[in-house]
């Protein structure tokens, strides 16, 4: 039997519940972020976690430690930057609403989703792949040679190209993932 990969999202932010791009603004959970944290933690808590990630954002941070409470056998936590949430550029702060009223519903659908398109100033989702495909390789050998059971808590954006990595998705089958706020995404090595 090998190691597991366990993968979450951080919890809700207030940026998350209005519809505003966050991108790299370094928000904490809310309330119901808290709660999903919780959700999360329940979940794992009969689970062995002995290496832990995190992108250095307040929101994975706050979500990981939340987890982290049931599992004192963990320990070697890692702020890695590769798995932070995607950089939107000039839409950051802006709320999805008013970009779709000053730019139109085809614009934001392609700055939102679109695998190759950047927003202004920001990074594509192809951008994002490249870096988290890096982390992916750095994180298999660090697994196979630690023999450890591992907890990412990344963001959506960060999500969709380890998912589409252990899952084998298209590019397009990547793009339209809504990754929940209260699951678990788990992996074998």
């Amino acid at each position: 039997m090998g190691c597991k990969i366990y993968l979450f999202r951080h919890g809700v932010t207030r940026d998350n519940a209005e519809g505003i791009f966050s991108g790299w603004r370094d928000v904490s959970l809310n309330e119901k972020g808290r709660k999903d944290a919780c959700i999360i933690s329940l979940r794992l808590k009969d689970r062995k976690i002995g290496l832990a990630f995190h992108s250095g954002m307040k929101r994975s941070i706050e979500t990981l430690n939340e987890i982290l409470k049931f599992h004192p056998e963990c320990n070697l936590i890692v702020e890695d930057p590769r798995i932070k949430e995607r950089n939107y550029g000039k839409l950051q702060g802006k709320s999805h609403l008013e970009i779709v009223q000053k730019q139109g519903a085809s614009k934001y659908d392609s700055w939102h989703r679109s695998y190759e398109t950047k927003p202004p100033g920001g990074e594509s989702i192809k951008d994002v792949e490249k870096r988290v495909l890096a982390f992916i390789k750095d994180l298999l050998k660090l697994v196979k040679e630690k023999k450890v059971n591992v907890a990412i808590s990344a963001h959506g954006n960060s999500i969709r190209p380890i998912r589409r990595y252990f899952e084998k998705l298209s590019i397009p089958e990547m793009c339209s993932l809504y990754n929940d706020y209260e699951s678990v995404w788990e992996y074998e090595v």
